[in-house]
């Protein structure tokens, strides 16, 4: 937990924008960086994994031109309208790190000028030095209750034959963002800690299976296989090994918050389902 409250808001505060939103802001640009989307996407700076995960960069608006990149102090420097003005951008533009009010224990000990009502509700936009200035406990408290928005903490118990390596993670979340639900599959197969930790893509993951010398199997399923789900295009959508008795090592997604946990092959198919289903099995 002190490493999720320590790496959950990063050091650069980042504003999505239209074209026609710089305008409310000029009087304060000259303090900060603006940068198109589509370099943006192809900034190494802006790519690291914490970064990505903190601001949902999937959940960005297409609407979204232009990206404001600022020290965290800038946001101080706004008046309370101009402020309020770009935190209603940010949800508007699907930004990360906009939580209900609600998952706070004290509403009180949130700055009035990072609360915005949209649709009713009351929502904190977190930013870097308001974070930093919030008590631990409340941080610790939201962050818990946010974790399970993501991934609910339900889950079964391992199997006691199930090898060493899928026994010592089954159940747990991990402090790095980044592993997703391929490098969780290869880690099941290889025993490799250490892929554990990285962010598979599909043809990487591809290679891995062909490399631990896994094929494609019709046979019913089997301690051992790995079952994966793609589209059309055979595009891998999800993947997960299976421990036997209808139970999977799984991970859903590749925040700190969803957890490698023991689930059943009904919970992923009410997920995954409207995927092709195709197994694989170490020959």
């Amino acid at each position: 937990m002190k490493k999720w409250v320590e790496k959950f808001v990063p050091e650069k505060d980042l504003f999505f924008v239209e074209e026609k939103d710089l305008s409310l802001f000029d009087e304060y640009l000259n303090g900060a960086l603006v940068v198109p989307f589509e370099e943006f996407l192809k900034h190494s700076s802006y790519k690291q994994i914490q970064m990505v995960n903190s601001y949902t960069y999937w959940n960005i608006s297409s609407k979204a031109k232009y990206v404001i990149v600022a020290h965290y102090s800038w946001i101080t420097n706004l008046t309370e309208e101009a402020r309020k003005d770009i935190f209603s951008i940010q949800y508007k533009m699907g930004r990360g790190m906009i939580l209900p009010l609600s998952l706070f224990p004290s509403g009180d000990s949130i700055p009035p000028d990072y609360i915005i009502r949209e649709h009713e509700e009351k929502l904190v936009v977190i930013q870097h030095r308001m974070w930093e200035e919030l008590p631990y406990q409340i941080k610790e408290a939201a962050l818990l209750a946010y974790s399970q928005e993501w991934d609910s903490w339900i889950c079964h118990d391992v199997l006691d034959d199930s090898p060493i390596h899928i026994r010592k993670y089954a159940n747990t979340h991990t402090t790095i963002s980044g592993s997703n639900c391929l490098s969780a599959t290869l880690f099941a197969i290889t025993a490799q800690e250490w892929i554990l930790k990285e962010w598979v893509h599909h043809e990487t993951f591809f290679y891995g299976l062909k490399n631990a010398n896994y094929d494609v199997t019709n046979d019913e399923m089997r301690a051992g296989d790995v079952v994966t789900w793609i589209d059309e295009n055979r595009v891998i959508h999800h993947a997960s090994f299976y421990i036997g008795n209808s139970l999977f090592f799984n991970k859903n997604g590749q925040t700190v918050f969803n957890p490698y946990k023991i689930i059943r092959l009904n919970e992923l198919n009410e997920q995954w389902g409207q995927y092709r289903k195709i197994t694989y099995r170490k020959k």
